[in-house]
């Protein structure tokens, strides 16, 4: 049997595990923390990431622990709807939820061994960084000058027993900053962004929450409440990280896939979509290998597949961070959404006088 050595047990590794066939693979995950997320926010699920969901046979277990996301709207920091998006079909799954209908459907066969991993295995095994965006397999293998770029800004996710408000939910934008707020399962989850001095490792969660109502002491009441019911217990607090433009995810009989490969700005809400994409196409590619046979072609058709589409999904995060966050261009960013939203009004006004 083929032996594949899989590092880091999140979403992206746990995904690969799970897809990947039992009785072709002889399969090892490291995880050095095997004990399941106790606070997790919030994940949308785009349609590609729902058919992998399916692919692996959980996409129902997902959607009836998880509110549809329906719709919302991009906010000025006061309320004030510039933009309502409607999100169809997609749901919102707290990441508890989804690392647990992984970690469930990865077949009993896989060996898990705890364990912070200092080196990629030299045994012989195809070896796949899952081990997100600060990845020894990357470092390692890829060199230390793919390691990942700290950002200026602080990130904040936090969950609440309480609902939002319909009208509430969404994203608003201040300036440099953004907060959002969505649905959950049994309450409502919250996220925030903004520059910050704090970290970029070892971050004081009461010290954050402290920062950030201060931050947020000016903008909607709907936030004030939400950092105001915030707990450091219900409150996930880190600096931003992306990881550079990689050449190839593949090099030699070692693979990227998830932050490891292609960890970016969270704005366009794609990360967890993109990993659980990364893995189930990674693991159908390498089960059509012929038994016996070397994957190195599969390898190429996972890299010809997945990192244009990535690196496209990473820059438009970026793109729309800019956006989100701005700072000096605030006032000119907030007049343009302002105008847009009274010409589509004036638009639909007319033309409903036209019929």
């Amino acid at each position: 049997m083929e032996t594949i050595t899989i590092v880091g047990g999140g979403i992206a590794g746990l995904a690969l595990a799970a897809a990947l066939d039992p009785r072709r693979f002889q399969v090892t995950v490291y995880e050095k923390r095997p004990e399941l997320p106790t606070v997790g926010n919030a994940l949308g699920m785009w349609p590609n990431a729902q058919r992998a969901l399916e692919r692996l046979g959980i996409l129902e277990q997902a959607r009836a622990v998880s509110p549809v996301l329906g719709s919302g709207a991009v906010r000025n920091a006061q309320g004030e709807p510039w933009v309502t998006v409607d999100a169809g079909e997609m749901f919102g799954i707290s990441r508890i939820d989804l690392i647990r209908l992984l970690d469930a459907a990865v077949p009993a066969a896989v060996r898990r061994v705890t364990g912070t991993v200092q080196a990629v295995p030299a045994d012989g095994s195809l070896v796949v960084g899952a081990d997100g965006v600060h990845s020894v397999v990357r470092s390692t293998a890829w060199g230390p000058g793919t390691g990942a770029h700290l950002t200026p800004y602080l990130a904040l996710r936090g969950t609440l027993s309480t609902p939002v408000a319909p009208d509430e939910v969404g994203e608003y934008w201040g300036r440099g900053d953004l907060f959002g707020m969505a649905a959950a399962r049994g309450g409502s989850f919250w996220y925030a962004s903004y520059r910050s001095g704090l970290g970029p490792y070892g971050i004081d969660v009461p010290s954050a929450l402290d920062q950030a109502r201060e931050r947020f002491s000016g903008h909607a009441p709907a936030i004030r409440r939400a950092l105001a019911a915030a707990t450091p217990e219900q409150c996930l607090v880190q600096r931003l990280w992306t990881v550079p433009q990689l050449r190839s995810y593949v090099r030699g009989r070692t693979v990227l896939i998830g932050d490891a490969a292609h960890g970016m700005m969270p704005t366009l809400g794609r990360g967890a979509c993109e990993s659980l994409v990364d893995a189930v196409t990674l693991a159908g590619l390498l089960n059509s290998v012929p038994a016996g046979q070397d994957p190195a072609q599969a390898l190429r058709a996972y890299n010809r597949q997945r990192r244009l589409r990535t690196r496209a999904v990473s820059v438009a995060s970026t793109a729309l961070g800019r956006v989100a966050l701005a700072d000096r261009a605030q006032p000119l960013r907030d007049r343009m959404l302002t105008l847009a939203r009274r010409r589509n009004r004036q638009a639909a006004v007319g033309n409903g006088a036209g019929r």
